[in-house]
């Protein structure tokens, strides 16, 4: 008979090998993309130095345990959203606008950072304590009390959401609204009312997608031309390859000429802007080829698969199954927007490839969630008053 004591370890070390291997095939990958950077760093001992930083966040983060971080999330909510605004007002010697996104403090002797990163964090962590909140003070199970409660939802989220899409950062604001979706599938709210949220938003999205095609320009209402111009050559990329689709189309050429086995480790000769960053995985499928992208996929597949195995074990727990599930709508969903923007599947959004693609604050934001995974999975607990 297993031992199902909620004292028993379940501290997922597979989970540590996964990311290990993952920076492992970072380092690897930025080493060639880097030949093509137009700007002269060395970002291979930059992301090592990120990565660095990030291991001993997530060591840090295993001297807490939930209840500690239960009680700071407010704080750090409310410091990630003043660090949204400050971003806005400043001036742009401080936060420059790039790729047409005011999303980047410039800190001196460090390089940038970008609050939206953090955030994202913080709101996972700021709406599982409010459900975790709710459901321990709610005094009755009916649809006003979860109405209640999709308010809360909603005025938290619809913050720091609002904010990002005021600084022009379309990819960021869509992360947000993927993890509050996925977190309100497991807030415990009356599926009725979760049925008829999906309805309204898939009809949404059909009226956004009917508007584009009969009247593109009432959309500049709502979005600019520069984040229209990524749908034209997200849909015909080669049509517009000396212009607006120029990277996609680069992409797409670089994956497709790498075939099944790939050119050769540091053989890409397909100039692809960004392609240490952004377009990491198209360097990965022009010199390892459709294989080597496989391998990446399947540790991405692997690391998600024990964030879902974590999250059955903290089902005892509001908050950690709120936590490790934002985790990992926010892993999943990087995963797949980013990959499919490279190859051609889905728009281009501007997200990177979590631990493989450069950036100081994507790393460290995706260290934080995963020592908070890892945090979880640590269900061996010594308490002051367990052996009473």
């Amino acid at each position: 008979m297993s031992d199902s004591s909620p004292n028993k370890s379940y501290f997922d070390y597979s989970l540590i090998f996964f990311t290990f291997l993952l920076m492992i095939c970072s380092l690897i990958a930025i080493a060639s993309a880097q030949k093509y950077s137009q700007y002269d760093e060395n970002f291979v001992m930059k992301q090592l130095i990120w990565f660095g930083v990030g291991c001993v966040i997530v060591i840090f983060l295993m001297f807490f345990d939930f209840e500690q971080i239960s009680k700071i999330t407010p704080i750090l909510y409310c410091i990630g959203v003043l660090l949204l605004i400050a971003i806005l007002v400043a001036p742009e010697s401080i936060a420059p606008i790039r790729n047409g996104a005011k999303s980047w403090f410039i800190v001196p002797g460090f390089g940038s950072l970008q609050p939206s990163e953090f955030m994202k964090i913080f709101l996972i962590l700021m709406l599982s304590y409010v459900i975790d909140k709710h459901q321990k003070s709610r005094y009755s199970f009916d649809i006003k009390q979860d109405l209640f409660l999709l308010v809360k939802i909603g005025i938290i989220s619809s913050v720091p959401i609002v904010l990002v899409l005021l600084q022009n950062d379309f990819g960021s604001s869509l992360v947000m609204v993927i993890i509050v979706i996925g977190i309100t599938f497991i807030s415990g709210i009356n599926w009725r009312i979760i049925f008829i949220l999906v309805s309204f938003a898939l009809t949404l999205v059909a009226a956004l997608v009917f508007i584009f095609l009969q009247n593109p320009n009432l959309l500049l209402q709502f979005f600019d031309d520069y984040q229209l111009n990524r749908i034209y050559s997200w849909l015909d990329p080669f049509g517009n390859a000396k212009g607006i689709g120029y990277q996609l189309a680069q992409s797409i050429l670089a994956i497709g000429s790498g075939g099944i086995e790939g050119k050769g480790y540091y053989n890409s000769n397909v100039y692809i802007p960004e392609a240490h960053s952004d377009f990491i995985f198209s360097i990965v499928g022009e010199e390892f080829g459709f294989w080597g992208a496989c391998i990446i996929v399947s540790l991405y597949f692997l690391m998600i698969y024990r964030m879902i195995v974590i999250a059955m074990y903290s089902n005892r727990n509001t908050f950690e199954l709120c936590v490790s599930i934002g985790v990992f709508s926010l892993f999943s969903f990087h995963v797949f927007q980013n990959i499919g923007m490279v190859t051609g599947l889905l728009p281009i959004t501007g997200i990177p490839l979590l631990l493989l693609s450069y950036g100081g604050s994507s790393v460290l934001a995706s260290m934080i969630g995963i020592g908070l995974v890892l945090n979880i999975s640590l269900k061996k607990r010594d308490y002051m008053f367990d052996h009473q």
